[in-house]
């Protein structure tokens, strides 16, 4: 009788916190709706990656607030913000950091760790495509394992620390796309598309006057990993289980998939996949102020999380076949 007392109040205590939350991330997203017009599924999923302690790939043409979006998250969740301008000639130490030898005033000498941009909590990373190979990977290891190595030695990054990278589709000259390991690291990638019509005219009114709106705080660090780790404890449905296992699955490229799949995919989702989809659903349920995610979490999120995880093969790309077009194939059996 006492153990069944305990699960009831710890189930109350659940409740009660999704739906605290719930209260303030509504007021987060009315506050970026102040500042970022329409773009309703862009700043959803991107809240969904803060939520889930990972990070994004934000990729559209130039001019679409990608830039101001994370400026904008910063502030309204009380996160200290910085960015780097990716080009060809950007240094690991000029992300990470470096050591400086100084000498005292007795003549003595010794290293000072003098930290870069990473060591931030919100870090904008524009067009990281353009950053060579070794700098993609000083950062990207940073995004792992949440600390950096300068000179044999270990300096944690601040809590919560995400990164929101950014790509430009076009101008690929010059470039030097993420392997296939590295663009695993975002949980997931986030799509920016035009705005429609009413949200470019609101748009147009509100940043050609005098004046522009500020982000105003609804959230602080604190109370953003205190989401985090109350996302984790978001319990799920065993059919959603189910789900999302079977559709990251069915994306490989194996002798029990869609014959679709065997042709034209050449490497498929793993398993840090079904990871990202499972997290991903339940901060979306958050979002909507509901207990535990559905099957219509898993669909609307199955994109964002496996476009970045898969590849079309040769045969593929000379019929046309695209990564949503395969995507919109594994899905349609949970429609």
């Amino acid at each position: 009788m006492a153990s069944t007392r305990s699960i009831n109040a710890s189930s109350a205590d659940l409740v009660a916190e999704v739906e605290a939350l719930g209260r303030s991330l509504g007021l987060v997203r009315e506050r970026i709706g102040e500042i970022i017009f329409g773009q309703r599924e862009v700043v959803e999923q991107a809240l969904i990656t803060l939520l889930c302690s990972g990070h994004a790939l934000l990729i559209g043409v130039p001019g679409l607030a990608k830039t101001r979006l994370v400026e904008t998250l910063g502030a309204i969740l009380g996160l200290d913000e910085k960015r780097i301008q990716c080009t060809p000639d950007l240094m690991p130490a000029d992300i990470l950091g470096s050591e400086v030898l100084e000498e005292s005033e007795m003549g003595r000498r010794s290293f000072r760790f003098i930290p870069g941009p990473v060591f931030c909590q919100l870090l904008m990373a524009d067009e990281i495509n353009r950053a060579s190979p070794r700098t993609q990977s000083a950062l990207l290891q940073a995004m792992q394992e949440g600390r950096v190595s300068i000179a044999g030695q270990y300096h944690p990054l601040p809590r919560p620390f995400h990164v929101l990278a950014t790509q430009n589709p076009l101008e690929q000259e010059g470039t030097y796309p993420l392997p296939e390991a590295q663009l695993d690291r975002f949980l997931l990638q986030i799509d920016v598309d035009y705005p429609d019509l009413e949200a470019e005219r609101q748009m147009l009114i509100a940043t050609t006057g005098i004046a522009e709106d500020r982000p105003r705080p609804a959230m602080n660090a604190a109370e953003l990993l205190t989401a985090q780790r109350l996302v984790r404890r978001i319990p799920v449905g065993e059919s959603v289980v189910e789900a999302i296992l079977s559709l990251v699955r069915s994306g490989r490229p194996d002798e029990t998939a869609l014959d679709g799949v065997r042709r034209f995919v050449s490497w498929g989702p793993g398993p840090r996949a079904s990871q990202a989809l499972m997290l991903a659903c339940r901060a979306r349920a958050l979002i909507d102020g509901r207990f535990s995610p559905s099957i219509d979490d898993v669909l609307a999120l199955a994109p964002p999380v496996l476009r970045h995880r898969m590849a079309v093969s040769f045969a593929g790309r000379a019929e046309g076949v695209t990564v949503g077009r395969v995507i919109d194939q594994i899905s349609a059996p949970f429609r």
